[in-house]
């Protein structure tokens, strides 16, 4: 299984996850025509792209499903809840469009990949985040969180490969430019994760994850110098050996092994 970081952050999220037999995107947080062109800058085939995996309503995760789901002919998956808002409030256009309900702990195929949506703690209606296993590897995706409870932990130290949210410094937070209110919205339980709270994350699940990419970094609350050594306190000795990316805006690219076959 191969994943290819197209855009993380507020401005945008967009992630590719290939496997033998097709791939999927989480999220289109970008235009559709500029998903197209990072997905031909970094030599993929959009026709591969069996459906958008949606984790929630914000613009910076759907800003392109609406035109990509039609252009590719592909489905939208998302909770009952995400689908409703996206339907009702945030579509650009009237045109008929695919989409696919998913339920939390409730896991679905689309071609060899087969899904497991879980609920994470946000500020939209009914977010998820996915465990997809494909070919004996479990990749772990979530992001947009405040907090990572037990059940998420207990699907999350199952996984082989990992993407987490590291998105603010705590510190850098309360003393940048942000109103209050907005610092408010990230630091609560339905907002974002901290380093710290992902290092606690990374504590608990280290010993079996493998491969490890860190998303939704905030680029005016966060470094990924910060990102990383948070993680480093979070693995403890176990930082040297795996194989770990900070995901930027801009978008970066990590292959991830088959290490383990189900």
């Amino acid at each position: 299984m191969q994943c290819t970081i197209l855009a993380s952050g507020s401005k945008g999220n967009c992630m590719l996850v290939e496997g033998a037999g097709g791939a999927l995107l989480i999220d289109a947080g970008l235009s559709a025509k500029e998903i197209m062109h990072r997905l031909a800058s970094a030599g993929k085939r959009p026709d591969e792209i069996h459906a958008i995996l949606v984790t929630h309503e914000h613009g910076d995760h759907i800003a392109g499903v609406d035109v990509l789901s039609r252009q590719l002919h592909i489905p939208i998956c998302a909770t009952e809840g995400t689908l409703r808002d996206f339907l009702v409030n945030r579509r650009t256009s009237n045109q008929p469009v695919n989409t696919r309900t998913c339920q939390f702990n409730v896991k679905f195929s689309i071609q060899d990949f087969v899904i497991e949506p879980f609920a994470t703690s946000h500020d939209a209606n009914e977010p998820c985040g996915f465990c997809i296993r494909e070919d004996g590897f479990r990749l772990g995706y979530c992001t947009d969180t405040g907090i990572v409870n037990s059940n998420m932990v207990s699907l999350l130290q199952r996984c082989d490969g990992l993407v987490l949210e590291s998105n603010h410094c705590p510190v850098m937070l309360k003393n940048g430019p942000y109103p209050e209110y907005l610092k408010r919205r990230i630091r609560s339980v339905r907002g974002h994760l901290s380093n710290e709270a992902a290092a606690r994350c990374l504590r608990t699940v280290g010993s079996s994850v493998q491969t490890l990419i860190l998303a939704h970094v905030s680029v005016v609350n966060n470094t990924p110098e910060k990102v990383r050594l948070s993680a480093r306190d979070g693995l403890g000795l176990l930082y040297d050996e795996k194989a770990l990316v900070v995901a930027t805006q801009e978008g970066t690219s990590h292959t991830c092994p088959q290490v383990l076959r189900l």
